[in-house]
């Protein structure tokens, strides 16, 4: 149905392109005939000038046949003659083959004219059993739908790119989460090593503390045990 939808709207538009077409070839149909009709004058003009610039260089000639400047005018003349005669030709032949392009334009946007013509009869139908006035408001709508359609593929689109930025973010964030809880793990550990270790350290420091504490004790007791024995000798 899209398709058929988009055959008709190109038909509508070819049909367009036909009569502007027509109306351009005929604009220029009548320009070339008004264009004809002018060179045709010119034509009319210039060879009437040429006989009587012929006419009066064959006076002249008789009059002085042996002035070199009315030679040399003549040959002027007629080579002008010749450039102007060959600029209209070419001007002629330049209209002849942009008339002829534009007759082929025209033929081919006929044939498509008739080639679509099945669709706009289908469009004609659909307005009658529709609720549609005529058949550029159906093309509006379709514009429209069309229009709509675009638009809700690009918001999908868009909300598609944004989910899958947001699931990257997200991943993101919870890798370098992951890498912090690892990092955290290995610190206990580390910190973990090292309170087993000073608790080691402290039971060592203790034993120690407890035997430095027997060892003075004794040393104490036979510090008083040496006094007592000196004032016993003393007395």
């Amino acid at each position: 149905e899209e398709e058929s939808q988009s055959t008709v709207m190109q038909h509508l538009k070819t049909k367009r392109e036909a009569r502007l077409m027509e109306k351009t070839l005929a604009e220029k149909d009548e320009a070339f005939r008004e264009k004809m009709k002018v060179i045709a004058d010119q034509w009319r003009t210039l060879h009437t000038k040429r006989a009587q610039l012929k006419d009066h260089v064959e006076k002249s000639g008789r009059i002085i046949q042996e002035n070199e400047e009315v030679r040399i005018l003549a040959l002027k003349i007629d080579r002008k003659e010749r450039e102007e005669n060959m600029q209209k030709e070419s001007e002629l032949l330049k209209a002849k083959m942009k008339l002829e392009a534009l007759r082929k334009e025209h033929w081919k946007l006929c044939k498509k004219v008739q080639k679509y013509s099945v669709f706009k009869n289908y469009l004609e139908d659909v307005v009658k059993i529709s609720q549609f006035e005529d058949i550029p408001e159906v093309a509006s709508r379709y514009k429209l739908l069309v229009r709509t359609h675009k638009d809700l593929l690009q918001s999908q689109q868009g909300h598609k790119e944004l989910t899958e930025q947001d699931k990257m973010l997200l991943e993101q964030y919870r890798a370098e989460k992951e890498a912090e809880m690892l990092q955290y793990k290995r610190e206990l550990v580390q910190l973990k090593l090292r309170f087993d270790q000073a608790q080691r350290d402290i039971l060592l420091w203790e034993t120690r503390w407890a035997g430095i504490q027997n060892r003075t004790s004794k040393k104490t007791r036979q510090l008083w045990t040496i006094k007592l024995a000196i004032h016993n000798l003393f007395q």
